[in-house]
C-alpha cells in the first residue's frame, strides 16, 4: 500500500532552485518608486506572497535585481576589514539574499503547479541566471577565505553545537560546490553546472510535455466495465472540457491511470495505459529523453571527476548519512530480496485467481494492479470501492487536522481572504497549543493543465529566530488527487489518504522547527532524515481511534463501520512484495546509473534491461519510475544517487513508530519528545544523536523489514 506515488518534499524546478540559492530569511527591501511586488515588503498579515499582484513579467526583472542585491550583499562580506567571525561571516551568507528568496521561491512553486509557455521561456533563461550567481558566490575566493578561516580554527571559537553545524555546512558547500579548485577548473565547472543546469530543466520539460499531450479516449462505454462510477465520471469530464462528446478520456496522471489499472476488465485498455506510462518520454518525438539522460551522466561525472571523486555517486553519497555507495546498497538488498521472494508468492495467487475465473491469461505487468485488487477482495474481503465513500478529501484534511491537535495542540483557521496562487488553494493560520501563530499552511490538492505529477511540500518563506526575533513559515502542499465530479465530491484512494497524510509530515516538519538559523530551519536536513516525519506520519492515517472520527460517508454521515477499519489494518501489508520491488528497483537502478563511467553514448532500454536482469528481478514488476521519466533524479541532482533515503528514512520512521505503539499513538509524552527531538530541531544537532535521544537505541532495519511485512 506504500510508496504508490511520486512523493518527494520538493520537486523537478523547485529542487534545482533551491540547491542553488543558499537559506535566506524573508523580509524584503523597500525599492522605492517600483510596482514590482517582489520589491517591496508584503503587506498583508503573515507577509504571504501577493499572488493577486504577481504577474509573469516580474519574475525575470525582480530575479536580476535579487542576484545584483546578494552580489552586494556578499562583497561586503568578503571584502570587509574586520576580521571573520561566524557572525560577520556564517551569519550574514545565512541572512543573505531577501528578494533572490522571495521571488525564487513563487516562481519555482508555480513552475511546477501552474505552469504554461510563459514560465517556460522565463525558466530557460532563469536557470543560467541562477547557476552562474550560485557559482560566482562559491567560488568567491575572497568570501571562501573568511569561511575556511573559521573552519579551520572552530575549536577555538567558543561555538554552540547549531553554530558549528553551520559553520560546517558552509564549508562543505563551498568546497563540494568548487572554492578549493584553481581558476581554470572553476572555470570548467561553471560550464557544467550552466549545462546541468539547462539540461534538468529539459528533462522535467519533456515528461510535462508528453504527461498533458497524452490521452487515451473511450467510445465504446462498453469498455469500461469494471470501472468505478467515480472515474468514469472524471473521464467524461476530461472529454467534454476537450470537446469530445459521447466519449471518455483517460490521462497519465495518477487518479486517472490507477483506477483504470486496477479496475479495467478491458484487458487491452490497461495494456495501452500500463504501456503509455512506462514509455513516458522515451517516444519517437520530441520529448524523448534518451539523450538528455546521456548528456546529463557525461556531465555530473565530469563534475564528479573535476570535484575528486571517482562517480557521480561517490560525490553525492559523500554527503549524507550513509557515506558510501557500499552501504547504500548493503541496505536496499537487505530488503530487494525479501521483496522479491514475495513478489512470487503475490504472483501465483493471481495467475491462482485468473486460472479459476478461466481468464486464460498468464499474468504481465499490466495486469498487476487489477489482479491483485481481486485478490485483496478475496483474502480480505475489501475493495477501494468500499472503502472510498468514507475518504471524502475534506474529511481526510479533517482527520489531519485532528491528528495534528491529538499529538502537538495545532489547530488550523481557514483564512479565505487570503492571497493564493489558484483558486483550487485553500490557506490556513495554524496556531499553536496556547493558541499563537505557529505557521501559514496552504494545500493544493487537484490535477490541472500545467501541474506536474506527484505530490510534495515546500515553503514560500522560511524560518529564523535569529537574536530573538521570530520569523514564522509559509508551508504549502501540492498534489494530484481525484477531482469531484458534478455527480459526488472528491473520493480519496487509500494510496491517496496516506500519501495526504505523507505531504502532511513534511509541512509538519517545517512547520514546527525552532531552529535559530534559517540555514537549519525545517526540512534543510541531511537527506537520509527529510522523509522520515513525512513517512511516519502515514501510521496514523488508518489508526481505528482516529478512522472513527474523520472518515464518514460522504451521503449517509455514518463513521466506518469497525468491521471494515478492521480490514483495512488486516490489508495493511498486503502487496508488500510489489511495493517493496517497485520502490527498491529504482532506488537500485539509480545507483547504477550514477556509478557508471559514461564513456560513451548508453542505450537506456538496455541498461534497464541489464540490471534488472542482474537484480534478479520479476518480469512482472517495473521500476517505480523508468530512466526517461524518473524526474527526482534527472529533472535535479537533489535524488541522483540518493533516491534510497526513501528506505532509509523508512527504517527511521519504522522504528521510532514503534516507540508509540508500545506507548500509545497518541501518547502525549512521546509525541511531546518526537516534537522536540526530531521536528523542531531541523538540523542544529547530528540527526543520528536527535534519534537515538528520542528512541534510546540506533534505528534498526529489522523495524522495517516487520513493518512491510517481509520478516
Amino acid at each position: 500500500m506504500k510508496f504508490n506515488r511520486t512523493t518527494h518534499l520538493l520537486s523537478g524546478a523547485a529542487i534545482a532552485a533551491a540547491a542553488l540559492l543558499m537559506p535566506m530569511t524573508s523580509n524584503a527591501k523597500k525599492s522605492a518608486g517600483n510596482d514590482n511586488p517582489f520589491l517591496a515588503p508584503y503587506t498583508n498579515t503573515y507577509e504571504i506572497p501577493p499572488f493577486d499582484r504577481i504577474r509573469t513579467e516580474h519574475y525575470l526583472p525582480a530575479l536580476k535585481e535579487g542576484i545584483a542585491r546578494h552580489n552586494a550583499e556578499i562583497a561586503a562580506i568578503a571584502t570587509q576589514k574586520a576580521a571573520p567571525t561566524f557572525d560577520n561571516t556564517i551569519l550574514a551568507l545565512d541572512q543573505s539574499g531577501d528578494i533572490l528568496n522571495k521571488v525564487s521561491y513563487v516562481f519555482f512553486a508555480l513552475s511546477e503547479s501552474n505552469n504554461d509557455a510563459a514560465m517556460q521561456a522565463i525558466a530557460k533563461e532563469a536557470y543560467p541566471l541562477l547557476s552562474a550567481h550560485s557559482d560566482e558566490m562559491m567560488m568567491n575566493d575572497a568570501l571562501f577565505g573568511r569561511v575556511k578561516t573559521l573552519y579551520d580554527n572552530k575549536a577555538s571559537l567558543g561555538l554552540n553545537t547549531a553554530q558549528e553545524r553551520l559553520l560546517d555546512k558552509y564549508y562543505k558547500d563551498f568546497v563540494r560546490s568548487g572554492a578549493l579548485l584553481n581558476a581554470e577548473q572553476k572555470e570548467q565547472l561553471k560550464e557544467l553546472n550552466q549545462e546541468l543546469s539547462t539540461l534538468e530543466l529539459k528533462f522535467t520539460e519533456n515528461i510535462l510535455e508528453e504527461t498533458n499531450q497524452w490521452t487515451l479516449v473511450v467510445d465504446n462505454e462498453a469498455d469500461l466495465a469494471g470501472l468505478p462510477q467515480s472515474s468514469i465520471g472524471v473521464a467524461a469530464e476530461e472529454a467534454a472540457e476537450r470537446g469530445l462528446t459521447g466519449k471518455w478520456v483517460f490521462t497519465l496522471h495518477a487518479p486517472s491511470r490507477l483506477p483504470l489499472l486496477t479496475y479495467a476488465d478491458n484487458r487491452s485498455l490497461r495494456q495501452r495505459m500500463y504501456e503509455g506510462y512506462t514509455s513516458l518520454a522515451s517516444g519517437d518525438n520530441a520529448w524523448n529523453n534518451n539523450a538528455v539522460i546521456n548528456q546529463i551522466l557525461r556531465l555530473r561525472y565530469r563534475k564528479a571527476r573535476l570535484l575528486g571523486f571517482d562517480s557521480f555517486a561517490a560525490y553525492q553519497l559523500d554527503n549524507v548519512m550513509a557515506k558510501t555507495l557500499a552501504n547504500a546498497e548493503e541496505l536496499l538488498l537487505q530488503l530487494w530480496r525479501p521483496a522479491i521472494a514475495k513478489v512470487k508468492e503475490e504472483v501465483a495467487d493471481m495467475q491462482a485467481l485468473a486460472d479459476a475465473r478461466g481468464d486464460n491469461i498468464t499474468i504481465e505487468p499490466w495486469d498487476y494492479y487489477y489482479y491483485a485488487e481481486k485478490v485483496k477482495k478475496q483474502k480480505f474481503d475489501i475493495s477501494e470501492d468500499e472503502v472510498r465513500p468514507y475518504f471524502e478529501l475534506e474529511h481526510v484534511k479533517k482527520g489531519i487536522f485532528l491528528m495534528a491537535n491529538k499529538l502537538y495542540g495545532l489547530t488550523f483557521v481557514e483564512m479565505p481572504k487570503a492571497p493564493k496562487y489558484d483558486p483550487d488553494v485553500t490557506v490556513y493560520d495554524v496556531r499553536d497549543r496556547d493558541g499563537k501563530h505557529l505557521a501559514v499552511w496552504m494545500c493544493d490538492y487537484f490535477p490541472r493543465a500545467g501541474k506536474v505529477q506527484g505530490a510534495w511540500m515546500s515553503e514560500f518563506k522560511g524560518s529564523s529566530n535569529v537574536n530573538g526575533h521570530s520569523e514564522r513559515p509559509i508551508i504549502f502542499n501540492v498534489g494530484n488527487f481525484t477531482k469531484p465530479t458534478k455527480e459526488q465530491p472528491s473520493l480519496l484512494t487509500i494510496d491517496e489518504v496516506e500519501t495526504m497524510f505523507h505531504e502532511f509530515g513534511h509541512a509538519l516538519h517545517g512547520m514546527l522547527t525552532t531552529a535559530t538559523y534559517p540555514g537549519q530551519a525545517g526540512t534543510n536536513v541531511d537527506r537520509d532524515l527529510v522523509e522520515m516525519p513525512s513517512q511516519i506520519c502515514e501510521h496514523w492515517a488508518f489508526q481505528p481511534e482516529l478512522l472513527k472520527e474523520y472518515a464518514h460517508h460522504y451521503i449517509t454521515g455514518e463513521p466506518i463501520p469497525d468491521a471494515l477499519i478492521e480490514k483495512l489494518n488486516q490489508a495493511d501489508k498486503f502487496n508488500a512484495g510489489f511495493n517493496t520491488t517497485e520502490l527498491v528497483g529504482a532506488a537500485l537502478l539509480d545507483l547504477e546509473w550514477h556509478k557508471v563511467v559514461p564513456t560513451h553514448d548508453i542505450d537506456v532500454v538496455s541498461f534497464e534491461d541489464g540490471v534488472a536482469a542482474t537484480l534478479s528481478k520479476p518480469a512482472e514488476v517495473q521500476f517505480r519510475y523508468r530512466s526517461p521519466y524518473f524526474k527526482h533524479i534527472f529533472g535535479s541532482a537533489q535524488y541522483a544517487a540518493g533516491y534510497y533515503t526513501y528506505l532509509w528514512s523508512e527504517v527511521l520512521d519504522a522504528d521510532a513508530f514503534g516507540l508509540f505503539q508500545e506507548r500509545g499513538v497518541f501518547d502525549p509524552a512521546t509525541a511531546a519528545s518526537f516534537r522536540h527531538n526530531l521536528l523542531e530541531p531541523g538540523d542544529s544537532e547530528d540527526p543520528m544523536v536527535l534519534f537515538e535521544r528520542f528512541r534510546g537505541h540506533k534505528p534498526q532495519v529489522d523495524a522495517l523489514l516487520r513493518m512491510r511485512g517481509l520478516k
